[in-house]
């Protein structure tokens, strides 16, 4: 098991002079402000976020590319930093797999070769022999679905074959932990999304550890164990993807993850884990709210677009029910969107394509209550 701790990466002010991730003296400039987090044993943990947000410096710490300003990182017991010890394993002693968004295929070199380099360039003490070299090699190009293409030239291979063979590369030499930074950005939509599933498929077969990085939502929901969201070098919110998605903790997860509705509310009532606020256009229910809030608060409900249920005619049965005006619609393939209004909101709605509702209709839509999310107001 990874576990990190307080873990933080500052530059001089003069480095970028705009942030407001400053120090407290204002001197220094924090890429990581002090995140903590552990990945568990065979599971793919996920770092998501922007751009700058710090995920990218959070896993060269971990990989020893970065010297850290403070904290401590440890795998499987063994100490690779920790600032008040003085400790600072170097990035070829960690032991780590690394595959980064750029592949670094060696274009001169066969995929056998490719794969068989990082062996021969062990220390002696820990080279394999030849024997065991080429059988490690032969069976992580079978694992990858490479194994044909073993004497073809790197530079012969497709961006899809590249990026399997820089997975081997990193395989080959068994490490107890993957670290994997946007491997898939360089590929075309198509093939990023059939790679997903090649990954999570090759993690749970060979019950690989590994810290992932992305800003692509999608990729962190279909591929992670976890999910750690990251802004401004901090972590907002870790959970399993459908946690994230449905229970967003603030409300930057629920903006970058997905597409909410966001109103302001009050609080009125509040009764075990049921909650009801008032909003400008009515009351709504809540229920299974985690973070109760007190009866006054000011809080921020989030609803996501396929949670809106939307009907030409009014039902009256059903709680958090709302009338409205379609102001536009738009197909999307899989999915029609609408926008309703509301007064002065705007009310996303996702249905299947074969509810489509010409812009200026009267309509009526009703939210269940355990789909309302209440998230603290920034």
């Amino acid at each position: 098991m990874l576990t990190v701790e307080s873990l933080k990466k500052s530059y001089d002010d003069t480095a970028v002079r705009r942030s407001k991730r400053r120090s407290d003296d204002g001197s220094r400039v924090f890429a990581v402000g002090g995140v903590d987090f552990e990945v568990h044993d065979g599971e793919l943990f996920t770092l998501l976020g922007p751009s700058g947000c710090g995920k990218t410096t959070t896993l060269r710490s971990v990989a020893g590319l970065e010297r850290p300003t403070g904290g401590r990182v440890t795998l499987g017991g063994r100490v690779l930093f920790d600032d008040k010890q003085g400790i600072n394993i170097g990035a070829n002693r960690r032991g780590l797999g690394m595959v980064f968004q750029s592949y670094a295929i060696w274009p001169h070199m066969s995929v056998f070769k490719n794969v068989s380099f990082p062996l021969e360039v062990m220390p002696r003490a820990k080279r394999p022999g030849r024997k065991e070299i080429e059988e490690r090699v032969e069976q992580v190009l079978e694992v990858i679905e490479l194994g044909a293409y073993a004497s073809r030239p790197a530079t012969k291979l497709s961006g899809g074959q590249q990026q399997r063979l820089a997975l081997a590369r990193a395989l080959v030499t068994r490490p107890e932990l993957m670290l994997l930074d946007e491997p898939l950005s360089n590929l075309d939509a198509k093939l990023r999304e059939n790679m997903r599933f090649e990954l999570k498929r090759l993690q749970r077969e060979l019950n690989l550890t590994a810290i992932y990085v992305t800003h692509d939502q999608a990729e962190a929901l279909v591929m992670s164990s976890r999910i750690a969201v990251m802004n401004q070098g901090r972590i907002e919110q870790i959970g399993k993807p459908r946690e994230i998605y449905t229970r967003p903790a603030t409300r930057f997860v629920a903006e970058f993850i997905g597409t909410s509705n966001f109103v302001e509310a009050k609080v009125t009532s509040v009764r075990g884990d049921e909650v009801e606020v008032d909003t400008p256009q009515g009351r709504l229910l809540a229920h299974k709210v985690e973070k109760v809030p007190l009866v006054g608060d000011t809080v921020l409900i989030s609803i996501r677009p396929e949670c809106v249920d939307l009907t030409r005619e009014r039902r009256g049965d059903v709680p958090n029910e709302w009338s409205g005006t379609v102001l536009t619609r738009a197909f999307m393939g899989d999915v029609v969107d609408h926008i309703v209004g509301v007064g002065n909101l705007e009310i996303r709605n996702r249905s299947n394509p074969t509810l489509s509702i010409p812009p200026g209709t009267e309509v009526h839509f009703s939210v269940a209550p355990d789909k309302v999310t209440l998230v603290p107001v920034d």
